[in-house]
């Protein structure tokens, strides 16, 4: 019997259903520098970003990052695997290979190796050959205890993927709901112009609120499951992280620079926004950015401060409400962009002067010629009101 090898397959195998069991079960953050699944993704992701950042077309890069977070998922169930069926084959090497084997390798050393992986292989995945038969009691008790262990581990990875996908679905549809909202890619300045009209108080209100709730949603899934941050969304104008911090955005401005908009909705939605990018932020170990570009310049402020005004939204154009804006910009942009340079998703504007032209547009084209016909006016040509094909959103 081999003492170093038998401890060593134990340590082994308790390292990997220890990491499965904080990664899958454990509904809390997973703690520990060592961990497997840590250790995986930052030897991983760090050549794999830097390899794809160098793709120049947009479309491909952002399909090459998609493809990321489901391979990693596949291959961190492969290492788990991998590693039990390693460490079992260790603890039947220790105890000397104590298997009758067809083709008699277990007689010579080095080909007993063979044998012992090739058994530890068959009971985890439950293939049951029986073409090798353990000889002694406690070599039998390990195999039973194995093909239990592997009936776990295909229960676990079947309860596994439907989990997080449904966490993945339950995020991207408010993501994708927000496009006819604040534009694509989000931005506060549009956020907020497609609000103003009657009612659009309330309907603001309620988008908030529907972001606090998303937001806690992602804290407690994202923490839970942090693989699901290098999920990417359908479209590449998009995602979790652009959606978040248009809304931090549109927040921020609605608490430090507009009137009688839904001030009090936006505190909460800002410090529950806030609260899961911080967190989520620190799961990766990544310390808030102090150098970083001015996502909103004097002149910008100027511009936005104007074209607001222009689209009715009552603002406090006081002396200091930059200064409001910018306090508030502090307490989240650091993160936002140690997340944004991490994961290689760029974070919106505040306001743009080319935004994407999407769907929605058709829409309200639409809707306007039908109320100037109520109106009595003469309804607008057609072929001015329809977006054509090359004007809808290019993924």
């Amino acid at each position: 019997m081999s003492i170093p090898g038998l401890i060593a397959g134990i340590l082994l195998i308790l390292y990997a259903l220890l990491d499965a069991f904080q990664t899958v079960i454990l509904p809390r953050r997973a703690t520990g520098r060592f961990r497997l699944t840590r250790i995986f993704y930052i030897v991983t992701w760090m050549p794999w970003s830097w390899l794809v950042s160098r793709v120049r077309d947009t479309r491909k890069r952002e399909t090459l990052f998609s493809i990321y977070g489901p391979l990693s998922l596949v291959a961190l169930i492969v290492i788990w695997a991998g590693a039990l069926v390693f460490g079992f084959g260790l603890i039947f090497h220790a105890l000397g290979s104590p298997f009758v084997d067809p083709l008699g390798q277990n007689a010579n050393p080095d080909s007993a190796w063979h044998t012992d992986f090739y058994v530890s292989g068959t009971t985890i995945f439950t293939l049951g050959l029986g073409d090798v038969v353990p000889h002694t009691i406690v070599v039998r008790s390990l195999i039973v205890l194995e093909a239990g262990m592997g009936l776990g581990f295909v229960a676990l990875v079947i309860g596994y993927f439907p989990v997080l996908y449904g966490a993945f679905s339950r995020r991207e549809v408010a993501i994708s709901l927000l496009d006819a909202r604040a534009g694509s890619p989000p931005t506060a300045a549009e956020l907020l112009k497609r609000h103003a009209f009657e009612g659009g108080n309330s309907a603001l209100t309620l988008l908030l609120e529907e972001w606090e709730r998303w937001s806690a949603e992602l804290m407690e899934s994202h923490i839970s499951y942090p693989l699901l941050c290098y999920f990417r969304s359908q479209h590449s104008n998009q995602s979790w992280l652009g959606g978040l911090t248009a809304v931090l955005d549109t927040c921020a401005l609605l608490i430090a620079s507009v009137q009688e908009h839904p001030a009090r909705q936006a505190q909460l939605t800002f410090a529950m926004a806030r609260h899961a990018l911080v967190d989520l932020s620190q799961i990766f170990s990544l310390a808030p950015v102090q150098e970083r570009n001015d996502r909103l310049p004097a002149a910008d402020f100027q511009r936005l401060q104007d074209r607001l005004c222009g689209y009715g939204v009552p603002l406090c154009r006081d002396e200091k409400s930059q200064a409001r804006l910018v306090q508030m910009r502090q307490l989240y942009e650091g993160h936002a962009e140690a997340l944004s340079r991490f994961l290689c998703m760029p974070l919106p504007p505040f306001i743009t002067d080319h935004p994407h032209k999407d769907n929605w547009l058709s829409v309200a084209k639409l809707r306007a010629e039908t109320e100037a016909v109520a109106n009595g006016q003469p309804p607008a040509d057609a072929s001015a009101i329809l977006l054509h094909d090359d004007d809808t959103h290019v993924f």
